[in-house]
C-alpha cells in the first residue's frame, strides 16, 4: 500500500511539472493536474494541498540528491577516474527524473525566484558546480572544472540542442566535460 501511495505522489509530481512547464506555474490549476491524471480533485488533495506543496516535494528530492552527490564528490580523490565517475553520477542525477524540474525552472523563473524553495535550489545548484573543483588547482583549471559541470547540465536541456539526437548529445557533452575536467 505504501509503495502505491508513493507511486501516485511521484506521478502527480511528474504531471504537475509537465503542466507547469507547458502552461506556467501561475496559470496551472490543481484541477488541471487532477484532470490530466484522471483522478478527482479530492484524490489529489489527499496527497498535496497546494501547487507549492507539489513543487516543494519535487525540489526537496532534488536538493537531497544534490547534497548527497556533492558530499560524495568532495570526498573523492582528485584523479581523472574520480572526475569521470563524478560526471557519470551527475549525468544520472539529471537524467529523466530531474529533467522536468529543470524545464520547469527554466520556464518559470519568476515563480522560482518568489518561492522559498527556489532560493534553496539555486544555492544547491551553485554548490553542485564545485563538485570537480580542486582547491589546489590554478584558477583556470577551477574555471574549467565548473564549466564541465555546466556542460553536463545544459546537455539535458533538449531545446538548446534540438538538432542533435539525445543519445549523441549526452556522449558529446560527456566528451567535452571530460576534456575540460582533465
Amino acid at each position: 500500500m505504501v509503495g502505491r501511495r508513493s507511486d501516485t505522489k511521484e506521478r502527480i509530481q511528474q504531471i504537475a511539472l509537465e503542466l507547469f512547464a507547458e502552461r506556467g506555474y501561475d496559470k496551472t490549476t490543481l484541477q488541471e493536474v487532477a484532470t490530466r491524471l484522471g483522478i478527482t480533485r479530492p484524490a489529489l488533495y489527499y496527497h498535496f494541498k497546494t501547487k507549492e506543496d507539489i513543487l516543494n516535494g519535487v525540489a526537496a528530492d532534488l536538493v537531497a540528491s544534490v547534497d548527497e552527490l556533492t558530499r560524495w564528490a568532495h570526498a573523492q580523490p582528485r584523479t581523472s577516474a574520480a572526475r569521470r565517475e563524478i560526471l557519470d553520477r551527475l549525468v544520472e542525477l539529471f537524467k529523466d527524473r530531474w529533467l522536468p524540474l529543470m524545464r520547469f525552472s527554466q520556464v518559470n523563473q519568476a515563480a522560482m525566484r518568489d518561492l522559498p524553495i527556489g532560493a534553496e535550489m539555486r544555492q544547491k545548484m551553485l554548490a553542485l558546480l564545485t563538485v570537480l573543483d580542486d582547491p589546489d588547482a590554478d584558477l583556470e583549471r577551477r574555471f574549467e572544472a565548473r564549466i564541465a559541470v555546466v556542460t553536463v547540465m545544459i546537455a539535458n536541456v533538449p531545446e538548446l540542442f534540438d538538432d542533435i539526437p539525445a543519445d549523441r548529445r549526452a556522449d558529446i557533452a560527456m566528451r567535452v566535460a571530460t576534456g575540460l575536467a582533465g
